[in-house]
């Protein structure tokens, strides 16, 4: 059995995050009936491993918690998976996109900003540079 301490250093979370887990239900430790430690199984370790991957892939906490359930109750979770992982990419491809764009206004304004003189606040601008940019 492991301690809060030691199932993080086995699954290389913080101990922060275990606890996390054991809040939001993804975790049941059992008590050590002398000090009332939380007590982790080898299973929750694997419980744990498994979120850190999941997550690593973009999958929320709640995405797995869906999972968890689906495995639990003998569903195959695979199809979700396949279904969010899907979701995922479109909503990152929409980020990406949007984080290119902001780039390039950044880069267009940096360049005309290169050529004009700093001003100073005369009461109608708060700062010319910023709001010469349409």
């Amino acid at each position: 059995m492991l301690t809060v301490s030691g199932l993080s250093k086995a699954a290389q979370v913080t101990p922060d995050a275990i606890r996390h887990y054991v809040r939001v239900g993804l975790l049941f430790p059992s008590r050590d009936s002398k000090n009332g430690y939380r007590l982790f199984s080898d299973s929750d370790l694997k419980r744990v491993k498994f979120i850190r991957h999941a997550r690593g892939l973009g999958f929320t906490l709640h995405d797995i918690q869906v999972i968890f359930d689906q495995s639990n109750r003998g569903v195959s979770p695979c199809p979700e998976v396949r279904a969010i992982i899907q979701q995922r990419i479109g909503e990152n491809r929409a980020r990406l996109a949007d984080l290119n764009a902001l780039q390039q206004r950044m880069d267009d304004a940096l360049e005309k900003w290169k050529s004009m003189p700093d001003g100073e606040p005369d009461g109608d601008e708060i700062c010319h540079l910023i709001e010469s940019v349409v």
